[in-house]
């Protein structure tokens, strides 16, 4: 009986990384649910639990290079092996704002987290998939930052959001012969604490391109999805 794919999943106390997290678990993934605040990550890994979910907790701050060390430590210690990081985890703290009105700590703050963080992580989890020869990393991105359909507003998330797709194609480019995977992913405008009531998809339609990402059998490498589609950058 082959072991169970192994999925990190960053900023999964709540939204789509919950969602993401839940439905990794009903696949029979091992889920390592990570968050910055210790108390929520546990409620949401009990939740989970409960559901019947192989689910842990481990406290993760992707802006802490101290936090991503101990982290890392915890996974080779207690898990061996990482097939899947789902970067997740992000901000968006200027909400209203546009480019000119737009204070440069706004861009910095979200750009530590957004893409900081996720590049920090990603650097420290390859040693772990490189012994394996094989692993995936999905960046939850958003359309907000396409090129291909940059519109105004919101210019501290949009330019952390371009950055992560940048991210994704280099990282993809560099480990191209590896057996190691790099996509980004867009959820869409989804009803969330960040994407607020307004919002015309559910949760579940969001995270479910990035559980595709993590469980198909054969996908390409350096792509940006949709809905299982790919999509400009």
């Amino acid at each position: 009986m082959q072991n169970p794919i192994t999925v990190v999943i960053t900023g999964a106390n709540r939204g789509v990384g919950f969602e993401i997290s839940k439905q990794c678990g009903e696949k029979g993934l091992k889920v390592i649910l990570t968050a910055r605040n210790k108390e929520r990550g546990e409620t949401a890994q009990k939740i989970l639990s409960t559901l019947g979910h192989e689910v842990y907790f481990r406290h993760l701050d992707v802006n802490d290079e101290n936090s991503i060390q101990k982290f890392i430590e915890s996974l080779e210690s207690d898990f061996g092996n990482i097939d899947v990081l789902i970067n997740n985890a992000s901000i968006m703290i200027d909400k209203g704002n546009g480019a000119m009105d737009t204070d440069i700590s706004i861009l910095k703050n979200t750009m530590e987290t957004n893409v900081y963080g996720a590049f920090r992580l990603t650097q420290a989890v390859l040693p772990l998939m490189r012994k394996a020869n094989k692993g995936r990393i999905i960046n939850v991105s958003s359309g907000m930052g396409a090129i291909n359909d940059m519109g105004s507003s919101y210019p501290g998330y949009r330019i952390s959001k371009t950055a992560m797709n940048a991210m994704t194609k280099i990282f993809a480019s560099e480990l191209v012969g590896t057996g190691i995977k790099v996509n980004a992913m867009c959820p869409g405008w989804i009803k969330t604490d960040m994407g607020g009531p307004s919002a015309p998809r559910k949760v579940e339609e969001g995270a479910d391109t990035a559980v595709w990402l993590a469980t198909s059998k054969s996908i390409p490498t350096g792509r940006f999805f949709r809905d299982r589609k790919e999509i400009k950058w």
